[in-house]
């Protein structure tokens, strides 16, 4: 069941970014369609954790749920569902794995510790092949709007690394409180939040909304993408621990990026390849001490992280 839940996981998150460009190119307003995502996926799980006597009221008046709000969905997906109006599917999961990384610079940068050696070649691999990615763009055709999505889905990431550590300190002071209830909580802000950016940003079109594959689409992210994954993921850390299931993150934007070509024709050149390929090299080198505890089977200190692609 472990290795059955964990393909699961890895599949689902991979076709999360795909189902996100589908729903945008029907015409789907990007921030409106975030917001309800969210703030659906986040009601209905708040509401399954208060009927299990798991989530309380009172949690939702808590400041820590709307800081991490800002931070886990907000910050992260706003620039990233404006982005895939331009950039494929695939470009747009391969530079989201690029978190771990910010994550590691901004917990340095915090505490004052020194990186090692393989941690900074990480980071400069993965400089690098965000490099290879961006390359295309500059050398055969520019195109601004595919310049800047890349930016901000990296500036994103950057929203998702303080969320993430913050989220760290909130779980521990919120202990007696489930993960999931916690997040469910921020999903609710994160989508009231988007909802509101949307109701001065854009002007929602209900036909397009009420597109067969925009409703599919949105359906797919709030009950497989929002909910499932998970639920599954915060299952596998129980089951083993944490650094097992965020491996994720090295399988699934490879699965997007070969879905996204293979189901959706978006392009893929070869330099976007190699630099999906050297992004995920530098995230495997960012991560290699907890990847030798893995494979060691050494006890790591349980840190809930709230993954909600």
């Amino acid at each position: 069941m472990v290795l059955f839940n964990y393909i699961l996981m890895c599949l689902i998150f991979g076709t999360t970014f795909l189902a996100i460009k589908v729903g945008i190119d029907t015409g789907a307003s990007p921030f409106f369609s975030a917001g309800i995502r969210f703030m659906l996926a986040g009601m209905v799980l708040f509401l399954l954790m208060a009927w299990k006597r798991k989530a309380s009221l009172s949690l939702l008046l808590c400041k820590e749920m709307f800081l991490t709000g800002i931070g886990l969905t907000l910050g992260v997906f706003a620039p990233l569902y404006w982005a895939e109006q331009y950039v494929s599917s695939g470009i747009a999961a391969v530079l989201s794995a690029t978190a771990p990384i910010m994550i590691l610079l901004l917990q340095a940068g915090i505490s004052r510790h020194k990186l090692s050696v393989t941690s900074w070649a990480g980071c400069l691999v993965g400089f690098a092949g965000v490099i290879l990615l961006l390359l295309p763009s500059f050398t055969i055709t520019f195109n601004k709007f595919w310049i800047i999505s890349c930016v901000a889905i990296l500036l994103g990431q950057v929203f998702y690394s303080a969320g993430t550590v913050y989220s760290r300190r909130v779980i521990q002071r919120f202990q007696d409180t489930s993960p999931i209830t916690l997040n469910a909580a921020q999903m609710m802000y994160g989508g009231g939040m988007l909802l509101v950016l949307s109701l001065f940003t854009e002007k929602v079109h209900i036909e397009s909304m009420l597109n067969p594959k925009a409703i599919t689409s949105l359906l797919y992210l709030i009950i497989v993408g929002s909910m499932m994954g998970h639920t599954l993921f915060y299952w596998l850390v129980a089951k083993t621990n944490p650094v097992f299931p965020s491996t994720w993150l090295y399988i699934s934007p490879l699965i997007a990026l070969s879905l996204g070509a293979l189901l959706y024709h978006e392009p893929l050149t070869l330099l976007s390849l190699a630099g999906g390929i050297t992004i995920i090299v530098g995230i495997v080198l960012v991560n290699m001490d907890n990847l030798r505890q893995l494979v060691d089977k050494k006890p790591n200190k349980v840190e809930k992280v709230c993954n909600q692609r």
